[in-house]
């Protein structure tokens, strides 16, 4: 029994490196394959009237929050902002219970996704973005594997918080 309960912290941090790193290796290689098959604003039609891939850059944050603005440092401003954000949402994965599985599972989603988007604000200035979906004339923003994981992980997030949780009573 003591060997288990050994093994279960170790085995879920096991699980969250792996869901980071295979996030981070997904994103990354999609994002390769759309810089070298689509032009900047190429575009593919995948279901007519509904999805294509087009090639688009992000300099702003989130949702392409701060896109059309410019100022002094942008690009260095937002990855540090994320790179904190990257830290805090490290430390609370490390403060969590071991068997708090679907917490883990939305936090490995969440830091793998961005990791990857870090990786491409730091290397290039921008985050690549490339599934559009759309319905007639209105346009969801444009997004990527790594903003997919993010959203995932943060809605398993949510409904971990909503789970009724069964309270230990501790002798005095």
């Amino acid at each position: 029994m003591s060997d288990v309960v050994a093994r279960t912290p170790r085995t879920s941090r096991r699980l969250e490196l792996t869901l980071v790193a295979m996030v981070v290796i997904v994103d990354q290689v999609t994002k390769a394959t759309v810089r070298g098959a689509l032009p900047l604003h190429g575009s593919i039609t995948v279901i007519p009237e509904l999805l294509s891939l087009t090639h688009v850059r992000n300099t702003g944050a989130a949702f392409g929050v701060l896109n059309n603005m410019d100022f002094p440092y942008k690009t260095w401003v937002i990855a540090a902002v994320a790179l904190a954000a990257l830290v805090g949402i490290a430390l609370y994965a490390s403060q969590l219970p071991p068997g708090d599985r679907g917490a883990r599972v939305g936090l490995g989603l969440i830091l793998g996704g961005a990791v990857g988007n870090l990786i491409d604000r730091a290397t290039y200035g921008y985050v690549l973005d490339f599934v559009d979906a759309y319905w007639d004339s209105y346009h969801f923003w444009a997004f990527n594997v790594a903003d997919s994981a993010i959203s995932i992980g943060a809605v398993l997030l949510i409904l971990d918080m909503m789970r009724p949780r069964r309270h230990v009573s501790h002798p005095v």
